[in-house]
């Protein structure tokens, strides 16, 4: 069986949006998740020790080559951007900024669209550029599921807003919707 992934990409606000969301995920939760973050480069991952405290699912820094794993949070290094290649392993790289991050959201949903196609879903949340819209689209573009946070819910409504503008087809959820859905795909 092969490994689906959950790729979910936030800015700021986003510690407390992903704080909501992924604690409601089961331990043995039956997908791999990759996270971007837009974190500061030069800075240490705080993120990895955070979530591990608070979520009941495996939490790492992705590594480069590493394969992806079901049941296991992924969050993307500072200063790299998160590709997942075509077998299904995570890369990392030090190509120029997207959107002005590296991290990039586009970055993963792109590569996570081209190697998951329809076995990806897509999740946008609270950010104050427009990083995502375009990945976002990608993923449904190749029949993933597309999710986008209520901006009206979103700390920081401009990602919302702009991923909604790119992705007519997506769901446009709260927090607590999100988490739903997300727990909700696991199959009895």
């Amino acid at each position: 069986m092969t490994c689906e992934l959950v790729a979910i990409g936030a800015s700021a606000g986003g510690v407390q949006a992903l704080s909501h969301v992924l604690p409601m995920l089961a331990a043995d939760y039956p997908r791999a998740i990759a996270i971007v973050v837009h974190v500061p480069p030069r800075r240490k991952n705080a993120l990895v020790k955070l979530f591990s405290e608070k979520c009941r699912m495996r939490v790492k820094e992705a590594e480069d080559k590493e394969p992806l794993r079901p049941g296991t949070i992924y969050f993307a290094p500072p200063d790299y951007h998160l590709l997942v290649e075509t077998d299904h392993t995570l890369a990392l790289s030090t190509e120029e900024p997207v959107n002005h991050s590296r991290p990039a959201i586009d970055v993963l949903f792109e590569t996570a669209a081209d190697a998951f196609g329809p076995d990806v879903t897509g999740v946008i949340m609270t950010g104050a550029n427009h990083d995502g819209a375009s990945g976002l689209q990608a993923i449904a573009g190749r029949g993933g599921t597309a999710l986008i946070q209520d901006p009206a819910t979103a700390e920081m409504a401009a990602m919302p807003e702009a991923a909604a503008q790119a992705c007519e087809g997506a769901q446009i959820l709260t927090l607590d919707e999100i988490a739903a859905y997300l727990a909700d795909m696991v199959e009895p």
